[in-house]
């Protein structure tokens, strides 16, 4: 890829998507569908995602289905049946209404990452992806955008930064930007084979430490853990030999599950959030995703407003007289909300994370005296987002 292509005689305008994550290709499918030419950089050379299970809330869903893939994930994915919190035990402290919510926002569904990811790729032009194209440097020219990466240089009329939290993007254009920041807490994730579909799902809570449990279409399950530990630490025994120290004596079925773990399915991360930024957008260039808003997976929400964040975008740059208009919009509509969002996942995290045992024996008891009418309003501002007027066009011009 060596100069980028011009905008064309017919008033084609050109996009480059930097990552080609969730995000990043949703960005790629919506840009697509609105009459941009899109190219989407990817560092690696293979195109993929991790093997882990991912919530998509009824906001996510609007928002798959404004890119007019949603019945394509539905057909691919799980609707949750039961939710809630338990302590170690297994007995429920919250229960969450899963056919009240669905009635009120929309179904929960899960879905595999990778098989979402097929899916956007699948909706993408063949000539789109640009696989082993690292982007080192971008540079505002104007109203063009000029990305630095490993095959060339090429000039733009918007670049989309979806490339992580540690964008680089972000580092080139916002070098004031915040770096992120540890959250305290780290992560093992896995997808786990028993023979036996999990019949119920949902998070168990002890002290300073997490449990969740999510079934898959496919009939295996979703696992994760969380646990308070120093940033960076590793286990010197092994990552599933650890999980099954922590958690082997957990409640049914925690344990089956780790017995029937592989160490090579276990994936470990710290987590980390994205201080709030001043700006989504500067000159042609926008932040998207964990980019512009990296958060703490305790919502379940990361990639479900990366979702939203593409469709937005392109709807907002489909009714918009100039780039700059929609661009102004799209930072007036994204940022406080997805900023919004960040700090009640914080919060959230803080208190499921809470170690001493008189706090956690609080935490507990407030969490069985909540009725599960409260939790649902709690969840409104989150899950009662709808796709822009013009977003829906998204979908008709797909057809």
């Amino acid at each position: 890829m060596g100069e980028a292509a011009q905008p064309g005689g017919t008033g084609e305008r050109s996009a480059i998507v930097v990552g080609a994550g969730i995000g990043g290709l949703a960005a790629g499918v919506a840009l697509t569908r609105i009459g941009w030419r899109v190219k989407v950089l990817e560092r690696t050379a293979a195109f993929g995602e991790v093997g882990a299970g991912l919530s998509l809330w009824p906001n996510a869903v609007r928002a798959l289905d404004a890119l007019g893939v949603g019945e394509q994930v539905r057909a691919q994915a799980l609707a949750e049946t039961q939710a809630g919190v338990r302590d170690v035990s297994g007995r429920w402290l919250s229960r969450t209404d899963t056919q009240k919510l669905a009635r009120r926002f929309g179904p929960v569904v899960m879905i595999h990452r990778a098989r979402l990811f097929d899916i956007l790729r699948a909706a993408l032009p063949a000539d789109t992806l640009c696989g082993d194209t690292r982007v080192t440097k971008v540079t505002l020219r104007g109203q063009r955008v000029e990305a630095e990466h490993d095959k060339g240089v090429s000039l733009t009329d918007l670049l989309v930064a979806a490339d992580g939290i540690r964008s680089t993007v972000r580092h080139s254009l916002w070098p004031q930007a915040p770096a992120p920041r540890y959250a305290g807490y780290t992560t093992w994730r896995l997808v786990v084979d028993t023979g036996r579909r999990l019949s119920a799902g949902g998070e168990s809570w002890g002290r300073g430490e997490r449990v969740g449990m999510a079934p898959l279409a496919d009939g295996r399950t979703y696992l994760f853990c969380v646990a308070n530990a120093p940033e960076g630490q590793l286990s010197p025994g092994g990552e599933l030999a650890e999980l099954r120290r922590r958690f082997g004596h957990w409640h049914d079925p925690i344990p089956l599950l780790l017995a029937a773990a592989d160490e090579d399915a276990v994936m470990r991360h710290d987590v980390y959030e994205l201080p709030p930024l001043a700006g989504f957008v500067t000159g042609r260039a926008a932040l998207l995703g964990d980019a512009a808003h990296a958060m703490t997976p305790n919502l379940g929400q990361g990639a479900n407003q990366a979702l939203e964040d593409a469709v937005t975008l392109a709807a907002l740059l489909d009714s918009s007289p100039d780039v700059a208009t929609a661009l102004a919009a799209y930072d007036r509509h994204r940022r406080p909300r997805t900023q919004m969002i960040t700090r009640r996942s914080r919060r959230i995290g803080t208190v499921a994370q809470w170690h001493s045992a008189p706090a956690t024996a609080l935490r507990d008891l407030m969490l069985r005296l909540t009725p599960g009418s409260a939790t649902l309003n709690a969840l409104t501002p989150v899950l009662d987002w709808q796709p822009l007027a013009r977003d829906r066009l998204i979908a008709a011009r797909a057809g």
